[in-house]
């Protein structure tokens, strides 16, 4: 895993410059996602037991240490339940839609206050609070108990979606009497290690119910349901020395049946044709989608999709010592952020020494550039922030307050390295090569691509030696 932006905050390069927010998450082992695999490195069962942190924060452009303050680390699981979380993480985060889910689950279960854009807040110290945005981004933070107005947040940023296929506006096509699904891919991603998978849909819907209400619905249809195949060898043996080059509009086109729909059911025809989609989707894809939402199929007015691999997150290697997983980038720091910040304030008196405000913000469309209005782009978490400093203060906000909580503010944007690959070495620097067990990976560029500098680099590494936790550059 890299650390591929920290900064002490400034609103206005985060809302111009995206990437800095482009999710990076703090965690102690190191992904090769060529291996699609995630070393357990790292993880031990320690009680909880105090260590001292110099505090360090950033005054005029100065470093300053106090005194040393106590702190505890918690480890209530053993690490392979904690892994074993994970791979429950994964397995239910098909979607960036399933994987906000699952984080709003975990974070009800933990006891926080869901709050809602369009309401009043009420935010008191000591509080632990997060809300969603178009059910892919969440913002979650809890509230030192001697919070004082202008103190800072801590950020951790990550992303919930991967590059995938999804499914255009219009998907229903015939080629040579087969039924297929019209898709568009989302991102930079391998797309030729897409064929011969077995694969089916999930996502968001919109229902109309039986009293004219609408509402959304996430569908996950877990068994595969569509197949990209490739040509066979006999009729392309070119591919073997020119390599695999599909078109991908012609190519990488999912096959959904071999014959067209039954429709001998009138029951059957009649529900189709009172379907507002009857003509954008194979109503044999609506009936599917029907059957596994529990609801007639002319109730179902609007799909949002991915096409997602129906193959399981596992432990894999001779020693289990990998995690075989789609989706790493970026769940897995996704689920890093969300476990380090439900762990830190679980236990009574979590929150009673801390005077900033704890958060962690997962946002969506990072794949894509960060510009949407889920996406690290917008000014959600900024929104959310003044949000915060104005309830704290009972909406007395002093001079600059906000200005100053942000400028004592921290953040840290976590996502996946790229591990050394043991079949291709000259593809990284000599002197920069992400190696696994080795720690976390600290990114820097001198163009800016990250946000990291001496300074926040200087402060991470502090952190993670008081942690005991390795790190290394790329």
């Amino acid at each position: 895993m890299k650390v591929c932006g920290m900064q002490f905050l400034n609103p206005s390069p985060i809302i111009t410059s995206p990437r800095i927010c482009r999710g990076r998450t703090p965690f102690s082992t190191i992904l090769s996602s060529d291996f699609r695999g995630l070393k357990l490195h790292g993880f031990s069962a320690t009680p909880r037991i105090p260590f001292f942190l110099p505090k360090l924060y950033c005054s005029n452009g100065e470093l300053v240490s106090s005194e040393n303050q106590s702190f505890e680390t918690s480890s209530s699981r053993s690490p392979f339940s904690i892994i074993g979380e994970m791979l429950d993480f994964l397995n239910e985060s098909w979607t960036q839609f399933h994987a906000t889910a699952e984080a709003k689950r975990q974070l009800l279960a933990a006891g926080f206050h869901m709050l809602n854009e369009n309401d009043e807040w009420d935010i008191k110290p000591g509080g632990r609070y997060f809300f969603t945005r178009n059910m892919s981004c969440l913002i979650a933070f809890s509230v030192g108990e001697k919070y004082n107005a202008g103190s800072g947040f801590h950020v951790v940023a990550a992303h919930t979606d991967s590059p995938c296929p999804k499914l255009k506006p219009i998907t229903a096509s015939s080629k040579s009497g087969f039924l297929m699904v019209n898709i568009q891919t989302y991102g930079a991603g391998l797309w030729h290690t897409w064929f011969d998978r077995d694969l089916s849909v999930a996502g968001r819907v919109i229902l109309k119910s039986g009293d004219g209400s609408y509402k959304q619905r996430l569908v996950k249809v877990k068994r595969p349901i569509l197949r990209i195949p490739t040509l066979a060898i006999h009729l392309d043996r070119s591919v073997t020395n020119d390599g695999f080059k599909p078109n991908l509009e012609t190519h990488l086109v999912p096959l959904l049946a071999t014959k067209p729909e039954d429709k001998t059911s009138p029951k059957f025809e009649e529900a189709i044709s009172l379907s507002s989609l009857k003509n954008a989707h194979h109503p044999l894809l609506l009936q599917v989608l029907s059957d596994e939402l529990g609801c007639p199929v002319e109730e179902v007015l609007g799909v949002e999709l991915n096409v997602c691999d129906t193959q399981p997150s596992c432990l894999g290697g001779a020693n289990n010592e990998f995690i075989f997983s789609g989706r790493l980038d970026n769940l897995a720091s996704s689920y890093c952020a969300l476990r380090a910040l439900v762990d830190s304030c679980k236990f009574p008196g979590d929150l009673s020494h801390e005077s900033a405000i704890r958060m962690v913000a997962l946002f969506d469309t990072e794949e894509v550039g960060s510009n949407s209005v889920q996406g690290a782009g917008a000014p959600t978490m900024f929104q959310a922030m003044r949000r915060i400093v104005g309830c704290l203060s009972h909406g007395h906000v002093g001079e600059s307050t906000y200005e100053r909580a942000i400028r004592r503010s921290f953040l840290v944007s976590a996502d996946m390295a790229h591990g050394i690959h043991p079949n291709f070495p000259e593809k990284h620097e000599d002197q920069h090569r992400p190696v696994l067990q080795k720690g976390i990976v600290i990114k820097h560029n001198a163009n800016q691509r990250y946000a990291t500098n001496s300074v926040t680099a200087f402060l991470f590494k502090e952190i993670a030696s008081a942690c005991n936790l390795p790190t290394q550059c790329s």
